[in-house]
């Protein structure tokens, strides 16, 4: 995807506010999507980097779990998806390991995180998933939020 196709996506899935509650439908929403598709999945939700709801779904890891870490926290840092990160730094000729100064043990831009933005105000949280690959995740993150707004009638 180019930089202003993933931008676009971030200004279309925004919410109008972000519950506890938000957070545990979307995360069954993201656990259902993958169990339609035989796929086990890891999930991670925050709001103000404090942990919502995580969920290691059959066929997942500790490793699933460092990875959710890794890519939420280029949410955090950034306040963009970890795909459009990646993305930047590959239209610039680089990688974001190779660029970035932060260090990949703990930050690794790739598809699968993505920032819950509030309309009208900014980045509150992320929600994050791993277990397949960098593309996959970052296609199931986006499909479990357009379902749960949808179900919503937000979007």
């Amino acid at each position: 995807m180019k930089l202003e196709q993933l931008e676009e996506l971030e200004n279309e899935l925004q919410f109008q506010s972000f519950t506890n509650e938000d957070a545990l439908q979307l995360g069954m929403t993201l656990v259902q999507y993958a169990k339609e598709h035989k796929k086990g999945i890891a999930v991670h939700i925050e709001r103000n980097r404090v942990p919502l709801f995580t969920h290691l779904m059959d066929g997942t890891s500790e490793e699933n779990v460092f990875w959710l870490q890794r890519k939420k926290r280029v949410v955090d840092h950034y306040n963009r998806s970890s795909h459009y990160i990646s993305a930047r730094f590959e239209e610039n000729g680089t990688t974001h390991d190779e660029s970035s100064l932060l260090s990949p043990a703990d930050y690794q831009a790739i598809g699968g995180s993505f920032p819950i933005r509030i309309q009208g105000a900014s980045v509150i949280g992320s929600v994050t998933v791993a277990g397949l690959t960098p593309q996959l995740d970052h296609d199931y993150v986006v499909e479990g939020i357009k379902r749960y707004l949808t179900s919503k009638e937000i979007i």
